[in-house]
């Protein structure tokens, strides 16, 4: 098991900053292996300063990627409390990160 501790940059809709770690096992040179990670979100989401975390989970078989992220309960700061959402992510084929945040807040 290796344990790898990561900073991303958000830009759109989230204008963010993530801090987070990630434990994962397996080989991903032949198509098997899995992690997990928590991230912390802190910035601006629809306008709104605050952050929340993101659980992650991310398996690969026999080279087939399965990507899961959501905000956990319970984790929303600022006026981002309450949020309840999941993140889909997409990888182009020149690496190129994209996000779709689905999310809600209450009131």
């Amino acid at each position: 098991m290796d344990r790898f501790d990561f900073t991303k940059v958000f830009q759109g809709d989230l204008e963010a900053t993530g801090t987070g770690v990630m434990l994962s096992c397996g080989h991903p040179e032949s198509g098997s292996a899995g992690y997990v990670a928590m991230e912390s979100v802190e910035g601006r989401l629809g306008g709104r300063p605050g952050g929340f975390v993101l659980g992650q989970l991310g398996t690969l078989m026999k080279g087939s990627q399965t990507l899961h992220y959501e905000v956990m309960p319970g984790s929303g700061r600022g006026d981002l409390q309450g949020i309840a959402g999941t993140f889909h992510l997409t990888i182009d084929s020149d690496g190129t990160h994209r996000y779709t945040l689905e999310y809600e807040l209450p009131g």
